[in-house]
């Protein structure tokens, strides 16, 4: 076999046993972390959270696979990661203006079976990638779907008609009165 390809495939036991040793004490510190730091801190509301779950998780590779970080290092990265996602989370929910910084509203992409065009410019969503999430969810068609909103975690909602064809509720969406 190639020295190459040997190289790729095993380099040392070392560096195996650094990966057991580093794995087994990283992991449960940033299971203690997390669990310390509440639920918020992997939740995926909106594009601040998932960016901290992106770097949590690069962060924790990083450690396990790099030689030149050191356990302590990573440890620390980790903590700080968190504690960031924690202190931000705080201030968003006592002071507005941190939360209009962070978070992004919903955006009504449907209302009572009809695209709202204007939304979805300023979303950039595509006709097509609406009438696919409508196709995937129980509303099945455009005409039987009240709403479809983009979440303020990227994701989508879709808000099928009521059985006897009344508009559906808003109310149960989170949206009071919605806009196009």
């Amino acid at each position: 076999m190639p020295d190459f390809l040997s190289e790729m495939l095993f380099q040392n036991w070392s560096g195996l046993m650094r990966t057991l040793i580093v794995g087994v004490l990283a992991y449960p510190a940033l299971l203690v972390m997390l669990r310390l730091s509440g639920k918020r801190t992997l939740a995926k509301l909106n594009a601040f959270d998932l960016i901290v779950t992106v770097a949590l998780g690069s962060t924790l590779a990083s450690l396990l696979l790099s030689e030149s970080v050191a356990l302590a290092e990573g440890l620390l990265a980790l903590a700080l990661l968190i504690s960031l996602q924690w202190i931000v989370a705080f201030s968003s929910v006592r002071w507005r203006v941190v939360a209009e910084l962070v978070r992004s509203d919903a955006a009504l992409l449907v209302r009572e079976g009809a695209l709202c065009h204007g939304t979805m410019r300023r979303e950039r969503v595509t006709e097509s990638e609406v009438l696919t999430v409508i196709r995937e969810s129980a509303a099945n068609t455009l005409d039987n779907t009240s709403a479809v909103i983009l979440e303020t975690d990227g994701s989508f909602s879709v808000i099928p008609r009521a059985p006897d064809g009344s508009p559906g509720d808003y109310a149960q969406a989170g949206l009071a009165q919605p806009r196009a």
